[in-house]
């Protein structure tokens, strides 16, 4: 039997972050929130710990899913927040 040799094995009862690259769904939650937060794909990636070039994979590869729908839906909202900062802006209370 052979054994994969690590130079830095995890210590004794440690358990190693089975998701830490990979794109699980509270991932892409973050990940679509900070997108909508900044219309920037590099930050909201970072955000999450992730690459942006890792991001733009996985769109390709969700290519009509409701991720990729909610990834232009982030960026439109975000570009019309830009357009009219005004709207979703709290109104103020009525005079009395």
């Amino acid at each position: 039997m052979e054994q994969s040799f690590s130079p830095n094995p995890p210590a004794p009862g440690a358990t190693l972050p089975a998701d830490r690259n990979r794109w699980t769904p509270e991932r892409q939650r973050l990940f679509l929130a900070s997108l909508l937060a900044t219309g920037n794909v590099t930050h909201a990636a970072r955000a999450v710990g992730m690459s942006a070039a890792s991001a733009h994979r996985l769109r390709r590869r969700l290519d009509g899913t409701p991720f990729d729908r909610a990834w232009g839906r982030a960026l439109a909202l975000y570009a019309q927040s830009l357009a009219d900062p005004f709207a979703n802006s709290p109104k103020p209370a009525p005079r009395k």
